[in-house]
């Protein structure tokens, strides 16, 4: 079998709903790599969110921050960083709304408030064991890859002016995804197919959410997990069962792969 390339988002998919590698997906990673395939992850995530599970299953090629800072085989292959006068603009009126902003880049993360429930909260719900400390000027002197955007569901209005500079993709009822305007998960996918020179059909992707909606649509074999938004599963070529049902193998096993 020719080597192919499987990239597996995090939250949902690769992880069950406890944040954990299930059994069968940790033995289904090892027989991918035993037959010489590479594994790597597509995620919102910031680098720092997954250290462990990149350490757990010993995969060193990756797409965080949705697109925005691309690792290959444990080397930086691109990076797309916020504008900073837009991201400016963003903290100006997220002063004048009260919205908390915390701003990452691909070390850290700091808050632009001291203490917000709301931070706590959604950023709580990774589990990863880290919170954001509080330094208001974090974004001035360094390259900011994503921004999270702390207010509730049809609060996002003051924003519509920066729509050109970013994108907005919510991810919990009191946070969205501040993102460069047009990148994705696929477009920094594409840059490491094109660096290894893996065409289209040996290329696959499993994914469950809105964010992974370019990446279902734009490599021919994708899946969806079971327990995903029903736009993912519209979008990929299979549906597997849930990240909680063996879903990783049982979707493997559908693409032929195992």
């Amino acid at each position: 079998m020719e080597r192919s390339i499987i990239f597996f988002d995090l939250d949902g998919t690769l992880l069950n709903d406890e944040k954990q590698v299930n059994e069968s997906t940790r033995e289904a990673i090892a027989a991918l790599k035993e037959q010489g395939h590479i594994v790597a992850i597509a995620t919102g995530r910031a680098p720092f969110f997954f250290d462990h599970i990149r350490k757990e299953l010993d995969i060193d090629t990756y797409v965080s921050y949705n697109g925005s800072y691309v690792v290959l085989e444990g080397e930086v292959l691109f990076t797309n960083p916020l504008n900073a006068q837009a991201l400016q603009n963003l903290t100006d009126i997220a002063l004048q709304n009260e919205h908390a902003i915390v701003y990452m880049d691909h070390e850290d993360m700091r808050a632009n408030v001291p203490d917000s429930e709301r931070v706590n909260e959604s950023i709580g719900t990774l589990n990863v064991g880290i919170l954001p400390s509080h330094d208001p000027t974090y974004y001035k002197d360094r390259f900011i890859y994503q921004s999270l955007l702390f207010c509730a569901e049809g609060e996002e209005q003051p924003y519509e002016s920066l729509v050109s500079a970013f994108d907005f993709v919510r991810w919990h009822p009191f946070s969205v995804d501040v993102l460069p305007s047009g990148g994705s998960k696929f477009k920094g996918i594409g840059k490491i197919t094109e660096k290894l020179g893996i065409p289209p059909e040996r290329q696959y992707a499993f994914g469950d959410a809105l964010n992974d909606l370019q990446m279902l649509k734009g490599i021919p074999n994708s899946v969806a997990m079971g327990s995903g938004l029903q736009e993912a599963k519209d979008a990929a070529k299979w549906v597997t069962t849930s990240n909680n049902e063996d879903g990783i193998a049982h979707g493997l096993k559908l693409a032929g792969l195992l």
